[in-house]
């Protein structure tokens, strides 16, 4: 199905029964039960709420048409990290079908399974493995073989497939088409647990760097984002936000508009403030105009007190290891290596600001929008509506690249109020100064650690205790005000609830990399973890942030990775071991030590302690950095070296040259892989140069490319070099951010290595290095 056939059908109202039937496809059984009757209980392995969409139902996830063309869905979009491409592979694969034979819908609550949100390198593992789609899939491919065999009267095992023909082995002249087996039926089937995925090596499609299926459109500008989504009678809407952080509405003076061209209506719901007109522009004009009367706002606290202010808040806290006895080992060690490392809020800094567009008319909600999370988005909307979520569709639509909560969420609930109070269709695009003030920062933190070493030089003991800040989030199905306009619009956000620790059960959990990849990980007599060091002690304590926080690429992993790898590097310094070789003496997991070895191995890592026993006094100094990380503990196992130099003068650190090797599982499409690996890596980067939100006293400072740093044009880009472990005998790992969680340590080593300096806070920028070497100099 075409991209103009999908806007068609989706524009005329059409169901995914009236689509699959008039289509010619065999599929349409969905269990017909109404939503209100089975509210009971959680549907499939995802822990989401029922929906009209089965996903035990082979024909929730696969359609065949008369043609042979194959139609699948999936709950798993495609936000530009390639999952389009790779999810179209996998069926291909599974099916034995050409990929171009393939039509994949993402994230339509209309038609498509309800997966939750696509995040947090989840998509791979839930869609790659057994399970869902991958095993949709291979339950049509043994359902196929069984019409075959029942058809041809051969036996399956004596059946083969090439490009959806069934024929037989034997005499090829026996052979049915896959259109030719459906006809006009239906599978009727739940998926198969007794159906198996092809093994890696009888991959014909998976396993081959197969061109983006969306690249070129995209690069002739034919590619549909949703910012270019029109609908008849579409106006279009502008939010007047707060002036100030808490600041409330007391007055709206339409008036002050009245006189100018095009405006429809001026619309208010408690704090919630927009704007309806014929044309963007004039909105905009009139969201200038409009007086509104506000409250002051409830004040900030200071920017550069705010890591103390951490410290003393009320806190939700976690043990997320404790063998007890950490007290007594340090106090024990032959010597201690301690350190703190901060790291701020940072933003998603899309390059296109947030957009969607709604139409809500009679009692009924259609949403086009760019969020992760479809189904919880068309939830939220109901609650902001009124509605009930059978009668809104979210469809979604790619928007401004993103790895976590942008204004993606927030401007689909903007469209979707606007829409509401005019009765018409409105297109709703941020403004730079909305979308950077007003989103869902990265959690910003503070990492005390301390480390005990023994008389050879071998860890005895780590304590690592944290603060982080956090203020609403994902809005999930319930929760509207975890996002801004949710929150004006008289939504509170999720409750924040202080509580003491209590000691770790079940088993390790390490999904936010809070435990260094060092230790051993044990929860009562099981150790989870990726190292060696039994005495451990990981606290972390959640304080409510002043803005509104939530899930940024690789989100508080990134974090606390930063804190741990310097942490071992500056350990390694300490002994005077070299910093590859002190990583493998404490770690445990062979899949970790394997990446390790083989970054150091590309990057032709000579062994030698750091810092590099020659640093210049002036000019330019180049050192060398590594990192790594098993991702959550279980998802992904990923290292990386960094090479750079450090203008000693000015201070600006240049990376030279990234190399990074992963093992992620089988790997679906290698030049898919690199590219998540060579844009987590500049994306890091970014983040671990320059980037940092600003505020004063009111409001947030960093609004536009001015005020917030992200990696320019012209900026200098390292050579980055991909080793990938292909490794077949396990499931499959994400990898859309891996190499984003190791950058910083990895150039923050790099740095000290250079340099003999060490700095402890993210971003590395300008001023911060000459701090550092001019400490260093005066030691």
């Amino acid at each position: 199905m075409t991209p103009d056939a999908i806007r068609a059908f989706v524009r005329a109202g059409l169901s995914r029964r009236d689509f699959l039937r008039t289509s010619g496809a065999l599929v349409v059984s969905f269990s017909a039960a109404a939503l209100h009757e089975r509210i009971g209980a959680a549907q499939g392995p995802f822990d989401t709420r029922p929906s009209h969409i089965d996903p035990k139902r082979l024909d929730s996830w696969i359609a065949i048409t008369a043609d042979g063309r194959v139609t699948a869905y999936t709950g798993k979009c495609d936000l530009g990290q390639g999952m389009l491409t790779a999810q179209t592979q996998l069926v291909a694969e599974e099916l034995s079908v050409p990929p171009d034979r393939v039509t994949l819908i993402q994230c339509d609550t209309a038609v498509t399974p309800d997966q939750g949100t696509t995040s947090g390198s989840q998509s791979t593992p839930t869609n790659f493995n057994d399970r869902n789609l991958a095993h949709a899939a291979a339950t049509a491919r043994e359902a196929l073989l069984g019409l075959a065999s029942e058809r041809l009267g051969v036996a399956r095992d004596e059946l083969a497939i090439t490009a959806g023909v069934i024929s037989a082995k034997g005499d090829r002249s026996r052979r049915v088409t896959y259109g030719e087996l459906v006809g006009g039926k239906k599978f009727s089937l739940n998926l198969d647990a007794r159906a198996r995925r092809k093994p890696p090596s009888e991959w014909k499609v998976l396993g081959t760097s197969l061109p983006r299926i969306d690249m070129a459109s995209m690069a002739t500008g034919q590619f549909e984002f949703v910012h270019n989504i029109h609908v008849p009678g579409m106006l279009h809407g502008v939010v007047v936000r707060p002036p100030e952080l808490g600041a409330t509405v007391v007055s709206v003076d339409d008036s002050s508009i009245r006189d100018l061209p095009g405006v429809v209506k001026v619309v208010t719901r408690k704090n919630f403030i927009g704007i309806v007109a014929d044309k963007p522009w004039q909105a905009r004009q009139a969201a200038t105009r409009l007086k509104v009367t506000w409250t002051e706002g409830r004040g900030l606290p200071a920017h550069r007190e705010f890591y103390g202010f951490l410290r003393k808040q009320p806190s939700r806290d976690t043990f997320v290891v404790n063998s007890k006895d950490v007290d007594d080992r340090l106090a024990k060690a032959a010597s201690i290596v301690k350190a703190t490392y901060l790291h701020p809020y940072q933003m998603h800094g899309s390059i296109g600001t947030s957009c969607a567009v709604a139409d809500v008319q009679g009692g009924k909600a259609t949403v086009w929008s760019p969020t992760q999370s479809a189904y919880p988005t068309r939830s939220g909307v109901a609650m902001l509506l009124g509605l009930g979520a059978e009668d809104v569709r979210v469809i979604f639509t790619r928007g401004a690249g993103c790895y976590g909560i942008n204004g993606a969420d927030t401007v689909s609930y903007d469209a979707a109020l606007l829409s509401q109070a005019v009765g018409k269709p409105v297109r709703v695009q941020l403004s730079r100064q909305d979308e950077m003030a007003w989103e869902n920062y990265g959690f910003p933190y503070v990492i005390d650690q301390r480390v005990g070493v023994d008389a050879a030089g071998g860890i005895v003991a780590w304590d690592c205790e944290s603060w982080l800040a956090s203020l609403g989030g994902r809005p999930g199905t319930s929760t509207p005000g975890n996002v801004i306009t949710g929150m004006l619009a008289g939504f509170a956000p999720a409750p924040f609830t202080p509580r003491a620790a209590a000691e770790p059960g079940g088993r390790f959990n390490n999904g936010s990399n809070a435990a260094p990849s060092y230790v051993a990980g044990r929860v009562g007599s099981t150790a989870g973890g990726a190292g060696t060091v039994t005495s451990e002690r990981v606290l972390t304590h959640t304080v409510a942030s002043p803005f509104l926080t939530g899930p940024l690429r690789s989100p508080s992993r990134l974090q606390n990775t930063f804190a741990h790898e310097c942490l071992i590097d500056e350990v390694a310094a300490h002994v005077r071991s070299d910093p590859v070789a002190y990583r493998l003496r404490h770690l445990s997991d062979p899949r970790l030590k394997e990446a390790l070895t083989a970054a150091a191995k590309a990057a032709h890592w000579g062994p030698r302690p750091s810092p590099r026993p020659d640093i210049p006094v002036a000019g330019l100094a180049g050192g060398r950095g590594i990192s790594c990380v098993v991702y959550e503990g279980d998802n992904g196992y990923v290292a990386m070296v960094a090479e750079v130099d450090v203008d000693l003068s000015s201070g600006k650190v240049t990376a030279k040259r990234l190399v990074v090797a992963q093992d992620c599982g089988p790997v679906s499409n290698p030049d898919g892989m690199r590219n998540q690996l060579e844009g987590g890596a500049l994306q890091g980067l970014s983040r671990a140069l320059g980037e940092e939100v600003t505020w004063d006293d009111r409001k947030v400072t960093s609004i536009d490319w001015r005020t917030y740093h992200s990696l320019s044009l012209g900026d200098a880009v390292p050579a980055v070099e991909s080793v990938l472990i292909n490794r077949q005998n396990v499931e499959a790992t994400g990898a859309g951010e891996t190499a984003i969680t190791i950058i910083a340590p990895a150039i923050g080593n790099a740095i000290f290595d250079a340099t003999g300096a060490r700095i402890r806070e993210v971003p590395f920028t300008p001023e911060r290095v000459k701090a550092a070497l001019s400490a260093r100099r005066a030691v």
